[in-house]
């Protein structure tokens, strides 16, 4: 992301700085939900009464419709929001005691009108550690956000300071902050590196959402149709799965593929036929809590057994597992995911670049991250390195034949501080990697060895 000083982000840091004061006696990971909550009720409140005041004027296309009419707004892809869960009545009601009550039932209201939400809504307002004027306080504020400017900048803001209160409240977290949430610069580094056009996308940890945004985002900044692609996604924390849920449906975005389960990808894959053209993902740094001990023969392990106590080499080899032909990946890993020789580790990675599956390592900088210090990479994995088949939608881009090669990229001074404590990467610095990696795989492409930064190896 570029750095940014617009109005927009003036706006979310006094609506996040008041918010905060707001929570009083509540930690960050609960209070999350009580704002992004909100956010989601004002968003889908503002679509609806968009659309309700259209077809009261009832011109052109909405010539003789009727505004109370569920069934016209879901033509229209906007949620139907009954009288008791409009943001106008709620805002009207801000000051009663009874307010936490009136949101539950709002949230419970709009559930059943809208299958596709049911059970995903927080239902927390009503209980007594939630002081009732706080949250009245947070109801005018959340109020604010649309600035008198027409619905679709409001949405635009509202989709914004959706995704920086996100961001904010990983940070204010900490460790338990990084498990819902990967940084805007690694997801942008990695939807760009894999350009998901056309196809299947597939995250096996997906925590609130992230890779599916900006994938979408990307298909529309190319002139791509959002249709093109499909999403498939997986999540074991329910909490983080509803985030994800609601962040996809502030967006518009079909998320009936993404499933909840507690036991998570390795001991219930909820897609296991899937076999996926794009698959990005950040999942837990070396997690030694992934029930490896229950899964010795799994067809997965292509190219080894991975250790009990260290999940990286599993991830990687369900994702390769989950790879269709032309497939291309791209993971988050720790660094000891390069070198590590532990409990036949080195032995997989030899496996895996020995089957040419590995197409690009990129070395992160330090800092990037909210929930931890260890130094990270980016791992690409292809199918495609024959140079035939490109799922690239431009053409041009045709890829060469790259069989026996690994492009290696040290980004790790790249990037700016953020604040004190994290750092970010700039669009140049996102398009100086991308282009490398891109000239690098394209026939014909201008692509060379750059001492201190990129290095094509046998």
């Amino acid at each position: 992301m570029a750095k940014n000083n617009n109005k927009s982000e003036a706006l979310e840091k006094t609506l996040f700085k008041a918010a905060d004061k707001l929570r009083k006696n509540m930690d960050a990971a609960e209070y999350k939900h009580i704002v992004q909550g909100l956010i989601f009720l004002k968003y889908i409140s503002d679509s609806f009464e968009d659309l309700h005041s259209k077809l009261k004027e009832g011109e052109g296309d909405y010539e003789g419709a009727d505004p109370e009419d569920a069934d016209e707004y879901r033509a229209e892809n906007v949620f139907w929001v009954p009288q008791k869960a409009r943001w106008s009545y709620l805002h009207s009601h801000a000051k009663l005691p009874t307010i936490g009550k009136d949101i539950d039932d709002a949230m419970e209201a709009i559930e059943k009108e809208n299958p596709t939400l049911k059970g995903i809504l927080p239902k927390v307002y009503a209980r007594p550690n939630l002081d009732k004027a706080s949250l009245g306080g947070l109801i005018d504020l959340i109020g604010n956000i649309a600035l008198g400017d027409e619905a679709a900048k409001s949405k635009d803001i509202l989709g914004w300071v959706y995704e920086y209160f996100l961001g904010e409240f990983a940070a204010a977290e900490g460790k338990k902050g990084g498990q819902f949430y990967t940084p805007k610069s690694i997801v942008q580094l990695l939807v760009h590196m894999i350009e998901p056009y056309k196809g299947r996308v597939y995250d096996p940890c997906c925590g609130s959402g992230g890779m599916f945004i900006m994938s979408e985002k990307f298909v529309e900044e190319h002139q791509g149709k959002k249709s093109d692609i499909s999403i498939f996604g997986q999540e074991s924390n329910q909490t983080t799965y509803r985030l994800c849920r609601m962040n996809l449906a502030l967006r518009g975005i079909e998320g009936s593929q993404v499933r909840w389960n507690n036991e998570g990808s390795f001991l219930k894959d909820a897609h296991p036929d899937l076999k996926a053209d794009f698959i990005l993902a950040n999942p837990p740094f070396n997690d030694s809590d992934w029930s490896g001990e229950l899964l010795q023969n799994d067809p997965r392990w292509k190219y080894g057994t991975p250790p009990k106590g260290n999940a990286n080499f599993a991830w990687m080899q369900h994702m390769i597992y989950h790879l269709s032909p032309k497939g291309i990946m791209g993971l988050v890993l720790s660094n000891g995911s390069l070198s590590s020789n532990t409990s036949g580790e080195g032995e997989i990675r030899k496996n895996i670049i020995e089957a040419d599956l590995v197409d690009c390592i990129v070395a992160l900088p330090k800092q990037l991250f909210y929930n931890t210090g260890i130094p990270a990479c980016l791992w690409f994995i292809s199918r495609k390195r024959t140079g035939n088949g490109d799922l690239s939608a431009v053409p041009a881009q045709a890829g060469r034949k790259r069989m026996g090669e690994i492009l290696f990229i040290d980004a790790s001074e790249t990037g700016y501080m953020l604040d004190r404590t994290h750092r970010a990467f700039t669009d140049e610095d996102i398009q100086k990697v991308t282009g490398t990696y891109h000239q690098w795989r394209t026939k014909g492409g201008k692509y060379e060895d750059v001492k201190g930064f990129c290095k094509s190896a046998s």
